[in-house]
């Protein structure tokens, strides 16, 4: 529990690392203590599991989904329609689109983002900066078109 956020988590871990001592069992070279050895494994496997969901961290699950801005519960209440950002989205460039998704969306690290796409890191964080103002900029456009929305 404490390399764990909850309780199903944990006995994930848990079972993640009693399966990686069942199968590595015959690794265990008698040199050592057990306990020790069972201790680094599940560790480890804590520290795997953490690094995996990390990207997962700020996701909400769409029914829990209330606007910041506007306190309104779900998307088929708030100004812009799925399809609306949709559509914003797939006008930004595609370099800052990619960016964009990868680390907005994806959760991805601006370090790895420029591994993936053969780019300079810094040039991935001005890309996701000017995809956040050209589509801050057109959100903004589309707000003016909406009679209902508030200023």
């Amino acid at each position: 529990m404490r390399y764990a956020s909850d309780k199903a988590e944990a006995e994930d871990i848990l079972q993640d690392s009693f399966l990686k001592i069942f199968f590595r069992i015959k690794d265990f070279s008698g040199t050592g203590s057990f306990v020790g050895w069972l201790r680094k494994i599940v560790v480890n496997t804590a520290i795997t599991s953490y690094h995996a969901n990390l990207k997962y961290r700020y996701h909400v699950d769409i029914e829990d989904y209330i606007s910041v801005e506007t306190g309104v519960e779900g998307f088929d209440d708030d100004f812009f329609s799925a399809d609306e950002l949709v559509k914003v989205l797939n006008e930004l460039p595609r370099g800052y689109r990619m960016v964009f998704n990868l680390y907005a969306v994806e959760g991805y690290k601006h370090k790895e983002i420029a591994e993936m796409m053969g780019i300079d890191t810094n040039t991935s964080k001005s890309q996701y900066s000017r995809a956040k103002a050209v589509l801050r900029a057109r959100l903004e456009q589309l707000r003016k078109l909406k009679p209902d929305y508030p200023l």
